[in-house]
């Protein structure tokens, strides 16, 4: 059958190599074409034969599975490498991921877990081949959706956790989506603790950013359109890793790469980053042209964002670039916006009611409030700053890149502790 999956299974245990080719010989889809018992072997039989799938072993006394996987890159790309490991902690997942491996087993593993990795492997490269013989047909058609224009990232930002930046960021992409017109990303910057699928009531398997780090490592992004989600709202969503661990896989460069190639595909990107500071949310407020900044009627969140500000104004970012939104800006809790204002030196831009019944009950449901109750006032709130920022002008991507430097030296002496 020209369509089964020829599988080279690597591992230096004969009783394990004879398991696995016992197991997969049940399956109707799947052939094991040879058995290796060291990683030298592996890769001479992988250029011989051709396999679509390698599963490696990762410890073998000769050559270990990840320089095998290196090796087996560059003289046998077509296969994709499924590393087998008895431990899993992340950095074994991160040295694989980065050498080339496209999934990761920690043993003992289910048959069902098994052949579920060799299929999406297999599915990912041969989808990933069609589209490069479909760009070798027509390559002048482009991949964006507005000739060739640059669109604009919106990055949604606070100091301080628990001000709704999420639940904001959500809405504004849906809200977004819905003036027509647009095509609509949402990235969840937060690569650690990313909630915007659960807000969204996404939950696939293996669609996260974290599956493209080692086509990141490799200076490629072809797989992209792969990962994206298509939301009932119109919204194409790219989710943060499904575990905390897996965060590390991503890269500041590799969040700069992913939102230049959303921003060449789509009129408007929006981010959620996540309310600390590091290499990665700087790099994310650097790519954005708009940088939608939380806050609250809170002590807290004020002193944070002051703090903010002072920080945003030594990287170069102007008053064009950061705008403030109160969020719950209704609440009673005895501090006016006139004090907020006050303390923080500069006017608040725009404004969110507080909703907590339509925004508890939508969240809690997994439909943005945006949809579950488009006359809310709160709903009205967040139209209006979608209406704004869609129509906002992107940044000339030369005067970014002169910027550079000066904020890279600024940033060496803000973070030097790190």
């Amino acid at each position: 059958m020209t369509d089964r999956i020829k599988v080279l299974i690597v591992d230096d245990i004969p009783e394990t190599r004879d398991h696995l080719s016992k197991l997969l010989g049940f399956e109707g889809d799947i052939e094991v074409v040879g058995v290796a018992a060291s990683g030298a072997d592996a890769v001479a039989q992988a250029v011989a034969l051709r396999p679509d799938v390698v599963l490696m072993d990762i410890n073998m006394p000769d050559m270990d599975g990840i320089a095998a996987t290196e090796l087996l890159a560059a003289r046998c790309p077509t296969a994709s490498v499924v590393m087998m490991s008895v431990q899993g902690e992340a950095d074994y997942l991160r040295r694989s991921m980065l050498a080339g491996a496209r999934e990761f087993l920690v043993k003992p593993f289910s048959s069902d877990e098994l052949t579920a990795s060799i299929r999406q492997v297999w599915t990912r490269e041969r989808d990933k081949m069609s589209r490069f013989t479909i760009a070798a047909a027509s390559p002048a058609s482009g991949n964006g959706s507005h000739d060739g224009e640059p669109g604009t990232v919106v990055a949604v930002f606070s100091p301080k956790g628990g001000v709704g930046r999420t639940t904001v960021a959500v809405n504004l992409a849906v809200a977004a989506a819905s003036l027509g017109g647009k095509k609509v990303a949402l990235m969840d910057g937060s690569f650690q603790f990313g909630d915007v699928g659960v807000l969204l009531n996404l939950n696939p398997k293996n669609k996260s950013i974290v599956e493209l780090a080692p086509e990141l490592e490799a200076g490629e992004l072809e797989s992209l359109d792969n990962f994206l989600i298509s939301h009932s709202s119109g919204v194409r969503v790219l989710l943060a890793p499904p575990s905390p661990e897996q965060a590390e896989l991503v890269t500041a460069a590799h969040a700069r790469r992913v939102i230049e190639r959303l921003r060449a595909d789509h009129d408007l990107v929006i981010v959620d980053c996540p309310s600390t500071f590091n290499d990665t949310t700087l790099a994310i407020l650097d790519t954005a042209d708009l940088v939608l900044t939380l806050l609250s009627l809170e002590i807290t969140s004020i002193k944070n964002m002051r703090l903010f500000l002072k920080v945003a104004e030594q990287l170069g970012y102007g008053p064009e670039k950061v705008r403030l939104v109160l969020n719950r800006a209704d609440s009673t809790l005895g501090i006016r916006v006139a004090d907020v204002e006050h303390s923080i030196g500069r006017k608040v831009d725009h404004t969110i009611v507080s909703d907590g019944r339509s925004v508890v009950y939508a969240l809690n449901r997994g439909v943005p409030f945006f949809l579950s109750n488009r006359e809310a006032q709160v709903s009205q709130d967040i139209l209006r700053l979608a209406t704004a920022v869609a129509g906002a002008s992107p940044a000339n991507p030369a005067a970014a890149a002169d910027k550079a430097s000066s904020k890279a030296a600024a940033k060496k002496s803000l973070f030097a502790w790190r």
